[in-house]
Order: structure tokens, then C-alpha cells, then sequence
């Protein structure tokens, strides 16, 4: 990367708030990861979605989903 553009990032990344400066750093590892990768494995992606969200949210997801998938996406009569 070239010497103007790193300037140019880091200018604008001090000027934003201490909140948003953590996201432009963690979406820069998230880019410094994938160097080198095409795309991820399906996998990953879902671990990925899975960690960006608080754990509290997983207690919400019905334990049943995989057997009554059509009720939960469509609204036909649970199994």
C-alpha cells in the first residue's frame, strides 16, 4: 500500500469517535484475515454471524426450528 493512501486511512480514522475507530480497526483485521483467502467456507461465515451477535439472542431461537421449519418461515401447523 502505497505511503499517501495509509496516511489518508489513518486521517480519517483519527477523526472519528473512540466507538467507530474500533470498528474501522476490527473491520481492518476482518480484511487482514481474509488476505489471501478468495472467499470464506460456509462455515466460517456462520461463525463469523454467530460471534457479531450477543449471546442472549441464541436463548430466542426455538429448539424445535429444525423440525418445524415450515411453521417458523411459512406459519403452517407446528409438527
Amino acid at each position: 500500500m502505497s505511503t499517501q493512501v495509509a496516511e489518508t486511512i489513518f486521517e480519517k480514522v483519527r477523526d472519528l469517535p473512540p466507538e467507530t475507530q474500533q470498528e474501522a480497526l476490527e473491520f481492518v483485521e476482518k480484511l487482514a484475515r481474509r488476505k489471501g483467502k478468495s472467499r470464506l467456507l460456509i462455515f466460517e461465515k456462520i461463525d463469523e454471524i454467530v460471534a457479531e451477535k450477543p449471546l442472549e439472542i441464541w436463548d430466542e431461537v426455538p429448539t424445535d426450528s429444525s423440525i418445524n421449519v415450515d411453521h417458523y418461515l411459512y406459519g403452517a401447523d407446528k409438527k
